[in-house]
């Protein structure tokens, strides 16, 4: 059996969405249909290893606007090791603000995916439970940035 490309299978679906009158989905080119599951084209990790709050809030922002300019066709993960790592604490040993915190959650809601060091959690004498529900526990922060590297995610660090 062949397998039929995505490009392929968008323009596919696109003729027969185009022909069925689905006038819901706009003028949206095939190119841009993705189907549930389908890896997206951008993959993103951000290094979050600092304390300051200008720093979570440029970020964070940073985050927003990834989201922003490519929605679906973007996988983001954000590894917090260090000082960083307070921002997936429920109760966080150094300050966030209220507004960071909120970003974070609303973030991990669109998909973006928080990845929380364990060798920092070890060093601050906490365990998983420490962590924000949506916060996923790698065991060390530096190895899931490289690992992720290696599977094709683009690295950014402030």
């Amino acid at each position: 059996m062949n397998k039929v490309s995505n490009t392929t299978r968008r323009r596919v679906l696109a003729a027969l969405l185009a022909g069925v009158g689905m006038a819901a989905l706009g003028n949206a080119p095939a190119e841009e249909l993705r189907f549930p599951g389908e890896d997206p084209t951008h993959k993103v990790v951000y290094q979050f290893n600092k304390a300051e709050p200008e720093y979570h809030n440029a970020v964070l922002f940073s985050v927003g606007a990834m989201l922003r300019k490519y929605g679906d066709d973007i996988k983001i993960v954000v590894t917090a090791i260090g000082p960083g790592i307070h921002i997936l604490a429920k109760t966080p040993g150094r300050p966030v603000s209220d507004e960071v915190k909120q970003r974070v959650s609303s973030l991990a809601q669109y998909g973006v995916e928080f990845h929380a060091c364990g060798n920092t959690l070890t060093s601050l004498g906490w365990t998983e439970d420490a962590l924000l529900p949506f916060a996923q526990y790698v065991e060390v922060g530096a190895a899931d940035l490289m690992e992720l590297q290696e599977q094709g995610y683009a690295y950014i660090s402030w």
